[in-house]
């Protein structure tokens, strides 16, 4: 039977994915209860079961929110690089990477923090988790490791997954202290985002190519 959506039944689920994330950012998928869900989203048991099905899929459902932009903007740089370059630099492809995270992180002021440390909690959930969360980023993923791997021909495929996976791992770092005191990224304007990305870019690049 089609289900049938309405502005009722589509607040419900996005606010079951807002109180989701910030749960599961402070207590991690295990200390998380679909009944702590739905009792700090003023929603019932039956709403989860309605709109994900179970906890898992309401995890794959709050990754998904925050991946599929970012993918896309990324995917979007990427393009537009390869279109104007025939081989993009390593500094240019990793700019890609960075920027739209970076970017998409300042402009959510209000659950920044949340976001951050929901991202962290992705990279130490045991598995499936980690792969439902990899998985979300899995298009981008190949698609930089491809252009890498013609900028840096030397180096194999799976050097480059691990060396690209660093590159994500101190990304996510640099999110969850933005704004802290001696932070990387300040973010006071947008500028900090500019100055961020090329202090990564530097120093990633040495990595890159190692």
């Amino acid at each position: 039977m089609e289900k049938h959506v309405t502005a009722s039944t589509t607040d419900t689920k996005q606010q079951l994915i807002s109180v989701a994330e910030r749960l599961f950012a402070e207590r991690g998928f295990a200390g998380t209860t679909v009944r702590n869900v739905v009792s700090e989203a003023g929603a019932n048991l039956g709403a989860v079961h309605y709109h994900f099905g179970s906890k898992e899929e309401l995890f794959r459902a709050v990754v998904a929110q925050f991946a599929h932009p970012i993918v896309e903007q990324e995917l979007a740089l990427l393009k537009q690089l390869q279109t104007e370059h025939d081989l993009p630099s390593v500094e240019a492809i990793l700019a890609a990477v960075l920027k739209p995270c970076l970017e998409n992180l300042v402009q959510d002021r209000d659950s920044w923090r949340i976001r951050a440390q929901f991202m962290g909690r992705c990279r130490t959930e045991p598995e499936p988790l980690q792969s439902i969360a990899a998985n979300e980023f899995a298009v981008a993923t190949e698609a930089f490791v491809d252009v890498l791997q013609r900028a840096l021909p030397d180096q194999s495929r799976a050097q480059l997954y691990w060396k690209f996976d660093l590159v994500i791992t101190v990304l996510i770092r640099v999110q969850a202290e933005a704004g802290q005191p001696h932070a990387l990224l300040k973010i006071n304007n947008p500028k900090d985002i500019q100055d961020t990305t090329q202090q990564l870019v530097r120093f990633l690049s040495a990595g890159m190519r190692a």
